[in-house]
């Protein structure tokens, strides 16, 4: 059990996470665009809500917990759930040490979308780890993990991890593979599973909805007129459901408010689909399907793989498929990846000299510059490269899994030293070249962490301080260049070496600020 000094510790360390202190988790909520696929008893609780931004947290009381519950450690619990084990993520599988499930919720719901892509990857790595549950788990640990890869976009992981624990376990469960079934183009599926589980008590909209998806028009319209004469599905939702079983009859309705993902399939299905550039990342998924139009389809890859939850394999299919027919904006991002491309296909340097930094400067644009090293990083490090592609090539290579092995440069220059040394966590008797280099060095060198995250890793609260961590780094992004040492220095502290490698040469060559 935790003592009073350990508690006022963690809570320092974590405030930063802008949402409710440690021992006081949110209201128990689903994500706002999830669909109402289920009925569920008044009594239901559902995952932590994230709060915006600078929105207050809806928290009374004092800041420390309240009372300290004490359980059995591998009591029944979903919350340990996962579908990485400790020997692939090298986690310890008591990640979360002996924290209360009533910390660790609050800390995932607050966790940030990442600039860096080491550290998204690392978050979503935690995200996925099967753990030993923490302290007093009653599974909303679980859902929150869930709730937080369905805001970051990660549907895949997300729905790999609802499939570990079985999609018709209970009704919060199935109501996020019911969505991520309707965005990624699999709403059968989820309508085959909802049809085998009556348990779930399937709301009238989703009924309606599967209903028709079989072809059992005269059940959909059935459902439809009784629940709305019953007043189980608003006038909104009847005008939405009607047009849908009969294109024909009327005028479009006007887009829903919020738009939900079986709103949107409704209202793709009519043709009317809805952009979702400006909807939550995880829309975005909904338009990579093939119905979509090739520009859409290319936009939407660029959001997701932005934001390391899409494979550069596909952004690279998706931007090679045809050739643009117009010019401007996403189609000369097209046409430079492309006509580099052909040049690395062909092996051609003069053309690869030519055409790389006009295509590096478009990946830049678009923040891609990781999945583009993904992609050409180490066949780039083979070329006898000069002038400002040979530069490129080798950031690339820095960008790239490879970094360490690439790392090697013929390059004197005071950042190219810097970097080399950044790649081999190796910074002794080098200058830094500038302000970001100045605030990761001291990360290498020795760095002693404050009494708050040191707290977190002497008492074994490693989920916690992966998280901290994360968040003093995202704090220095803003501004703040001692918590990128602090960062940095307390991923190293964790084992997480090569984490903390690739987040430095990210924050050097990527420039993310603010």
């Amino acid at each position: 059990m935790r003592n009073k000094r350990d508690l006022i510790l963690i809570l320092m360390a974590l405030q930063g996470l802008g949402g409710p202190a440690i021992g006081q988790s949110a209201p128990l909520s689903a994500i706002d665009w999830l669909s109402q696929s289920v009925i569920t008893s008044p009594n239901a609780t559902e995952s932590t809500l994230p709060i915006t931004p600078g929105e207050t947290p809806v928290t009374t009381g004092g800041a420390l917990p309240q009372d300290v519950s004490i359980s059995v450690l591998g009591a029944p619990s979903l919350d340990g759930i996962g579908i990485l084990r400790p020997a692939t993520t090298g986690f310890p599988s008591m990640l979360w040490g002996l924290a209360q499930a009533q910390d660790v919720i609050p800390a995932v719901a607050q966790a940030r979308v990442n600039a860096i892509p080491a550290l998204q990857g690392l978050l979503i790595t935690v995200l996925l780890a099967e753990t030993t549950p923490p302290i007093g788990g009653t599974d909303h640990l679980l859902l929150a993990r869930i709730d937080k890869l369905l805001q970051i976009g990660a549907l895949d992981q997300a729905y790999a991890l609802i499939e570990a624990v079985g999609i018709t376990k209970n009704a919060d469960l199935f109501r996020r593979a019911f969505d991520v079934s309707l965005l990624t183009g699999e709403e059968d599926r989820a309508c085959r599973a909802l049809k085998s589980a009556p348990h779930l008590s399937p709301a009238p909209p989703a009924r309606i909805f599967c209903a028709a998806r079989t072809g059992d028009w005269l059940t959909a319209n059935l459902i439809l007129r009784t629940e709305t004469s019953l007043g189980g599905i608003t006038s909104p939702e009847a005008e939405i459901l009607a047009r849908f079983l009969d294109p024909d009859s009327g005028e479009m309705p006007p887009q829903p408010k919020p738009i939900t993902p079986l709103k949107w399939r409704i209202f793709d299905a009519l043709g009317e689909t809805i952009p979702t550039a400006t909807l939550p990342l995880a829309f975005s998924y909904a338009e990579l399907s093939p119905r979509s139009g090739w520009k859409a389809q290319v936009e939407a890859a660029e959001r997701l793989a932005r934001a390391d939850v899409l494979a550069p394999n596909q952004l690279l299919g998706l931007y090679t498929d045809r050739v643009p027919s117009a010019s401007g904006g996403v189609w000369d991002r097209v046409d430079a990846f492309q006509r580099f491309d052909r040049a690395m296909a062909r092996g051609d340097i003069a053309q690869i000299t030519a055409t790389l930094p006009q295509a590096y400067q478009m990946m830049k644009t678009v923040e891609l510059e990781v999945s583009f090293a993904a992609l050409y990083g180490e066949a780039l490090s083979t070329l006898s490269l000069t002038g400002q592609a040979a530069a490129i090539a080798y950031e690339l290579g820095l960008l790239s899994a490879q970094y360490e092995r690439l790392s090697t440069t013929a390059d004197t220059s005071q950042r190219q030293v810097f970097l080399a040394g950044l790649a081999q966590g190796n910074l002794a008797g080098l200058r830094a070249p500038d302000s970001m280099a100045r605030a990761i060095a001291p990360a290498f060198l020795g760095y002693d962490l404050p009494n708050d995250l040191s707290a977190l890793v002497e008492n074994g609260y490693v989920g916690l301080a992966i998280l901290a961590a994360i968040e003093r780094i995202n704090q220095g992004v803003l501004g703040e260049d001692r918590a990128i040492t602090e960062g940095l220095a307390l991923l190293r502290v964790l084992g997480l070496e090569s984490v903390a490698r690739r987040t430095g040469l990210e924050l050097m060559i990527l420039e993310r600020r603010g």
